[in-house]
């Protein structure tokens, strides 16, 4: 099981109060909401192998390189030497450290690896994987690595964990009309504003699919584009023609790693606490409570 740390740890921040509190005021909901999350996504699931996947560089300069719209509406500062600073809610950010430092005192493996997103980190591991893998996510973006012939498959929550939507080629096919590997195409030539990807303009998401449909990938409409025979209207013919710039270097932005160089890194489900004098310390200092005491019975058990 591959976990998107960020996504899950906005989306618990979001979805528990901010009255849950350490001792001292400090909001906490986004470490006891995460914790929450994972304890569940434990219970449910039962994975062998588990990985807390971290956005070293959110916004890699080699994705910024090839299309400098990318998540450029999300930067609150830039950084020539190092990773540009993210617009994150003034009360979520000091929880990041804190959740870092709980998932390394539980010792569930944490992994992130400058010059590369979390999503990276999960395309090499999946890439890598011997055995099915569950990749949990807020983010879309990973449906390109769904695929049922490696038992590869994306746990997308839509409410808490509890409720999951099992994202298989099946579910992909009756929603997108494309498999994982077609859905970075779809995602590429629709665009995606969260992320500053401006698409080809005036092609929206159920033409780019039929456009899959009938040419099977975006190689084969680009070459479509050349082929006066093809079955285009004048109007997609322009606007692909017009986009080949940017359709020449998106793929390498959209489609996720798969040769990060990952760290040696024990990937076992802990069954108790790697550091667990540590693992007090943070309880009784940030009042993780309950949150961590059912995580740690989860795991034991």
């Amino acid at each position: 099981m591959l976990l998107d740390t960020a996504s899950l740890y906005f989306r618990a921040y979001f979805g528990v109060p901010d009255s849950v509190k350490a001792p001292d005021g400090t909001p906490v909901n986004a470490v006891r909401g995460l914790l929450d999350f994972i304890d569940r996504l434990v219970k449910d699931h039962r994975p062998d192998e588990l990985v807390a996947c971290m956005d070293a560089d959110w916004r890699p300069k080699w994705r910024v390189e090839l299309i400098p719209s990318y998540k450029a509406h999300r930067v609150a500062e830039e950084h020539e030497a190092g990773p540009d600073e993210e617009e994150v809610p003034d009360t979520l950010a000091p929880q990041v450290p804190v959740i870092e430092a709980v998932l390394d005192a539980l010792g569930i493996a944490r992994v992130g690896v400058a010059g590369y997103e979390a999503d990276d980190v999960i395309g090499t591991f999946t890439a890598r994987a011997k055995s099915p893998v569950d990749i949990v996510t807020g983010d879309r973006d990973l449906y390109q690595l769904v695929d049922d012939a490696r038992g590869v498959r994306v746990l997308y929550p839509l409410k808490g964990v509890g409720t999951l939507q099992l994202t298989d080629e099946a579910w992909l096919r009756e929603k997108y009309g494309v498999d994982g590997r077609g859905y970075a195409d779809l995602a590429l030539l629709r665009g995606d504003p969260s992320d500053g990807l401006p698409g080809v303009p005036g092609i929206g998401e159920k033409t780019a699919a039929k456009l899959l449909a009938e040419f099977g990938d975006l190689a084969g409409i680009m070459a479509a584009v050349d082929d006066p025979g093809a079955k285009l209207t004048p109007t997609q013919r322009k606007r692909l023609d017009e986009a080949r710039p940017y359709v020449s270097v998106a793929p390498t932005v959209v489609r996720v790693a798969d040769d990060v160089p990952l760290p040696e890194v024990d990937t076992t489900l802990p069954r108790a606490p790697r550091d667990p004098a540590t693992l007090e310390g943070l309880a009784e200092r940030w009042g993780l409570g309950g949150s961590l005491q059912r995580l740690l019975t989860t795991l034991a058990t």
